[in-house]
């Protein structure tokens, strides 16, 4: 592999979600349903907060 010019390596954030996308991958490839509900996508995704909760406090501008 050829480093580009500027390159300092791996872009951390990139391999973040690429693995995050593997694990939704998987989850939905041995799912018995069709679609994985946004709870469990939170679920995999590793988000605790309640959808409800997330839009309390925000300014809406």
């Amino acid at each position: 592999m050829v480093a580009r010019r500027g390159s300092s390596g791996p872009d951390s954030v990139a391999l973040i979600e690429i693995d995050l996308y593997g694990d939704l991958m998987i989850a939905a490839s041995s799912a018995d349903e069709d679609r994985l509900s946004p709870d469990r996508i939170d679920e995999i995704l590793g988000v605790d907060a309640d959808r409800a909760d997330r839009s309390v406090g925000q300014d809406h501008r």
